[in-house]
């Protein structure tokens, strides 16, 4: 067998493709990197913004976004260069974030699930608010975490993107998701549910209310989806039941990730949108996608997504080294972590 050979999987959900390497042994430390702190010289406005203790809601931007709604006004737009002013633009959605307590710099899985759900419950409060306003077309929750994953700052926080428009990925979702259910008479992940947890090689966490693997068609090593058991589109209507089960299942799956040295990630959460019924076909769920490699040539000029570990492999990584009771590294109160050397998109070390 040729070495780096790919294994062609297919997102039974999106229809899209990914390329897994499966004949290459797993070689752990060309998947250990640890989150990089974000250069603040110290100064966090999240510690002081909004004044007050324990989570809270900060505004950034309250229009975050400027629509260009005619080709001759992305012309002008383009050419004069100039910062359109709000009075006169078309702006819409917005920029928030909910921040933990100050102080608290710490991985969203070392505080605890009461504050995981404290944020988490902000975040519920917001997408139903959306709802209500009508104004836009989604609103995207995020975490980033490390310098690498594009993370503003080293205080534990969710960002809030009020969108004028429907991300591209839960478009594909929700189309693929009504394609399904048209197709197979039932939701695709209330499936993958069912059938995640009959076949333990991807599952890497489950309770009485969520389940949490390693996606078939995982499109980067050591990718994560948080699916509730019980059907819901909107995580705006998710009970508080919903909301300490989730809390719950991040702490658990993100301490497991947390044995590769603290990785830098992206925490995102995929729910129906905020002018669309599709209570039927879709499902809320967050995805976790460590930041563990740079992209490369194949991915750029074919969009063909290049995972060099197979999701198999990967929860037997993080599952053995549990079963060890090995710790999560724990990340200093100051943030500086050494940096480690650059990931090609197969994953191994570059100087």
């Amino acid at each position: 067998m040729a070495a780096g050979l790919f294994e062609l999987r297919k997102d039974a959900i999106t229809g899209w493709w990914v390329a897994t390497v499966v004949d290459r042994a797993f070689h752990r430390d060309r998947f250990t990197l640890a989150a990089e702190p974000v250069p603040d010289g110290g100064r966090c406005q999240n510690c002081v913004e909004p004044p007050g203790d324990g989570v809270r809601l900060r505004t950034l931007k309250d229009f975050a976004f400027h629509v260009v709604g005619t080709e001759s006004e992305a012309r002008e737009l383009d050419a004069s260069l100039v910062q359109v002013a709000i009075s006169t633009a078309r702006a819409s959605g917005s920029w928030r974030t909910a921040v933990a307590a100050p102080g608290e710099h710490r991985p969203l899985h070392a505080v605890g699930t009461s504050t995981i759900a404290e944020l988490l419950a902000i975040c519920r409060g917001a997408i139903a608010e959306a709802h209500r306003a009508g104004q836009t077309e989604y609103l995207q929750v995020v975490q980033n975490w490390g310098a690498q994953a594009g993370a503003r700052t080293n205080h534990l926080c969710l960002d809030l993107y009020d969108l004028p428009q429907l991300p591209h990925r839960v478009a594909e979702e929700i189309g693929g998701s009504a394609r399904y259910v048209i197709r197979e008479g039932g939701c695709p992940w209330c499936r993958l549910v069912a059938d995640e947890t009959g076949r333990p090689d991807r599952l890497v966490h489950e309770d009485a209310s969520s389940v949490a693997f390693a996606p078939y068609a995982s499109r980067s090593p050591f990718e994560v989806w948080i699916v509730p058991r019980r059907h819901e589109a909107d995580f705006g209507r998710a009970t508080d039941a919903d909301v300490e089960a989730t809390a719950e299942s991040l702490r658990q799956v993100l301490a497991r990730l947390a044995t590769l040295d603290g990785p830098p990630y992206n925490l995102v959460l995929h729910t129906a949108p905020l002018r669309e019924q599709v209570d039927a076909t879709f499902h809320w769920h967050w995805e976790v996608h460590p930041r563990l490699r740079e992209i490369a040539g194949l991915e750029l000029g074919t969009g063909l997504p290049v995972n060099p570990v197979s999701p198999e492999d990967a929860v037997d990584e993080l599952l053995r080294h549990a079963a060890r009771g090995e710790e999560p590294k724990r990340v200093p109160t100051d943030r500086r972590v050494p940096e480690p050397a650059q990931r090609g998109g197969d994953g191994s070390a570059r100087e």
